[in-house]
């Protein structure tokens, strides 16, 4: 069955990818021994940190509209969908590669690429009234994300 999702269903996901995303890079810093790489790795899970809130506080900005349910879901399958999604297919839980800091890094890239095509399909599922261009916001954080960590992979060569 396809759902249309309004705009605060895919903040609330936003917000769990970003939590998804500190915990990869803590668990990465855990790994580590340099010290250089632990405060790297520690300072991208406090930015994750800092996206959630950004995204919680845009998430208190949103209109009635854009909360409004689009479907009759007394079971919260969408909701149980887009979080099995977050859960899954961006920064989820697997064996992180802490062989180098490069190898941390390609990974978070690699997750960080899947987050905004998560997004843009996500897009397509939230119609214009419900909020469709505040998800522009949310990818450009997340092009953002993947700028920071191609420029401190770049530094590593």
């Amino acid at each position: 069955m396809m759902y249309d999702f309004n705009a605060d269903d895919i903040f609330e996901i936003a917000e769990q990818l970003e939590k998804n995303g500190a915990q990869f890079y803590r668990t990465a810093a855990d790994a580590v021994s340099d010290e250089k790489a632990k405060d790297l790795l520690s300072g991208l899970a406090a930015m994750e940190d800092d996206h959630e809130k950004t995204f919680s506080e845009m998430r208190t900005e949103l209109t009635n509209l854009e909360k409004q349910q689009t479907v009759f879901d007394p079971t919260g399958e969408a909701a149980q969908y887009l979080k099995a999604l977050a859960d899954t297919r961006v920064f989820f839980e697997k064996k992180i590669d802490t062989s180098s800091l490069k190898a941390i890094l390609k990974d978070a890239v690699t997750a960080e690429k899947d987050s905004i095509v998560f997004y843009l399909g996500m897009r397509e599922a939230v119609p214009e009234k419900m909020g469709k261009e505040r998800l522009d916001s949310i990818i450009k954080e997340e092009m953002a994300h993947i700028k920071l960590l191609s420029n401190k992979l770049a530094a590593l060569k």
